[in-house]
């Protein structure tokens, strides 16, 4: 199954930082961290991903995107 990293769901998602952290109800710094690493993303923010984004949270990598990157050079 094909993955993509969260930050990748919003880029193809048509919206800026600031857009979905509002869409979110969270702080765009906040975003920007759960982009990074979203190892621990809370319930809250995780049931939302599917209306925001529109992609099921099945296509998501949940983890650190420098794992992401890893695994897939390795792939």
């Amino acid at each position: 199954m094909l993955k993509i990293t969260l930050k990748a769901a919003r880029v193809n998602s048509n919206l800026n930082l600031v857009e979905a952290a509002e869409k979110f109800g969270i702080n765009k710094d906040t975003l920007w961290k759960y982009e990074r690493d979203s190892t621990n993303v809370p319930r809250t923010f995780f049931i939302q991903i599917e209306d925001v984004y529109g992609i099921p949270v099945d296509n998501i990598f949940f983890g650190d995107v420098s794992e992401f990157f890893r695994n897939k050079s390795t792939a």
